[in-house]
């Protein structure tokens, strides 16, 4: 039964993170700025995850209460600024390169923790953040030869670098919300990214063609609620070493689908550097040591 669960665990998340992959794809397509697009997404995806949330019967009073609200509305701030800077940095440094960027979280958390919680930092994740800092070196050194928006690459590099910090901010204010179903959790912050972007939507500049509408559909219904749906269920039946591992598939995918949607070419430094960035951040996330744990002397 625990290995049935486990495989559909890894199936689930599997599937999660190649939607992940494709979100890039569908965000530069629809041809909207990235108040736009992340005002749809959490229009369609609210709705997708209401319903979910409906389903499951977690609208009963008892989950509900002020600190709560307060703690996801405070992670739906952090969640859907984190939206918007990444999407902006699609087409300034592209897809690929964005990615790469924006898998500097696991950093972004630990020196989080390290400050909120306290948490020790270990040798090994301090050699680990000088190789995904020469990664980013690497990444920033040359402009890909294919942009949507040229001379802003830097731009967009710090836009990536943002999302990232904003993403950290947003699990670390969600740990405190142990016992909230998750799926309520992320209805409560699309509802917050409605409310905090209405004011900022161009409404004079919506999608002009109906495939840009249904990208937009897809976004929110597919690639936010339905896949906040198989990640929650495959975080909750998998080791935490699996879920980390897991997780990349969203890179990869997302630099195959620049490369073949949009011609993307990399210098072999750029890759070199992406490189880096997602092994060192693999090293964080599953824990590897590159400088051996100090043996406690017996007495």
């Amino acid at each position: 039964m625990a290995s049935n669960e486990i495989r559909r665990g890894a199936a689930e998340m599997s599937i999660a993170m190649l939607m992940s992959g494709t979100i890039g794809w569908l965000v530069v397509s629809s041809q909207q700025s990235p108040f736009n697009v992340v005002f749809f997404r959490c229009i369609f995806g609210g709705a997708t995850l209401a319903l979910v949330c409906a389903v499951l019967g977690f609208f009963r009073r008892k989950l509900f209460s002020w600190k709560m609200l307060g703690l996801a509305l405070l992670g739906g701030a952090a969640i859907v600024a984190n939206w918007v800077l990444l999407f902006a940095a699609y087409s300034r440094a592209s897809i690929s390169m964005a990615t790469a960027v924006y898998n500097t979280q696991p950093f972004m958390l630990v020196a989080l923790g390290a400050l909120v919680f306290r948490e020790r930092i270990s040798a090994s994740t301090v050699v680990w953040l000088l190789i995904a800092f020469i990664g980013l070196v690497f990444v920033v050194k040359v402009e890909p030869a294919v942009l949507a928006v040229p001379g802003q690459y830097l731009v967009g590099i710090a836009y990536a670098v943002g999302a990232a910090a904003m993403y950290a901010v947003s699990s670390i204010i969600t740990k405190r919300l142990k016992g909230t179903p998750p799926h309520l959790i992320a209805l409560i912050q699309v509802l917050l990214g409605v409310v905090m972007l209405a004011p900022f939507v161009r409404f004079d500049a919506l999608p002009a063609t109906g495939a840009q509408w249904v990208e937009l559909v897809v976004l929110g219904v597919v690639n936010t609620g339905l896949m906040y749906v198989l990640l929650y269920g495959a975080i909750q039946k998998l080791p935490t070493s699996m879920t980390g591992a897991l997780s990349f598939i969203y890179p990869v995918v997302a630099i195959i689908v620049d490369r073949v949607a949009f011609g993307q070419a990399l210098a072999w430094i750029q890759v070199l550097g992406a490189v880096l960035i997602l092994v060192a951040a693999a090293g964080v996330n599953l824990g590897w040591r590159i400088v051996p744990q100090r043996r406690v002397p017996s007495v």
